[in-house]
């Protein structure tokens, strides 16, 4: 399995960008699949995970409300839409997935998730 991440910039406060993982090695669809970030210094933060097969989709708090995590299985690409973007959302964001069965609730555990993509660096400007 590879993630390929990309979309990543530099853009200013209230503005958006969308991120994208290509997905290969594998279906889409067979993986939980999503997002993290992290700020050095700081410990990697769940943004948003959709869930394997049937979609459900979960946001950390910073997340929630200006954040969209959608998938494409004819393309194998799952996507973040960040809308209303922060000075405080800069930071690497990766794209993670696993494969075995994982509670909703640990979805956005990062210990959970055994493949990461590269990153793409997000910043925005105040």
């Amino acid at each position: 399995v590879q993630l390929q991440a990309s979309g990543g910039g530099l853009v200013q406060a209230g503005g958006s960008l969308r991120l994208s993982c290509a997905f290969s090695g594998s279906t889409v669809d067979h993986y939980h699949i999503g997002w993290f970030r992290q700020v050095p210094g700081k410990e990697r933060e769940g943004v948003a995970i959709i869930n394997r097969r049937d979609g459900r989709t979960r946001y950390g708090d910073s997340a929630k409300g200006r954040f969209i995590i959608s998938r494409d299985n004819a393309k194998n690409t799952v996507f973040l839409q960040m809308d209303h973007l922060k000075p405080e959302d800069t930071a690497v964001y990766y794209c993670v997935s696993r494969m075995n069965r994982l509670v909703m609730s640990a979805l956005l555990d990062a210990a959970q998730y055994n493949y990461w993509g590269q990153g793409t660096q997000v910043t925005v400007s105040s």
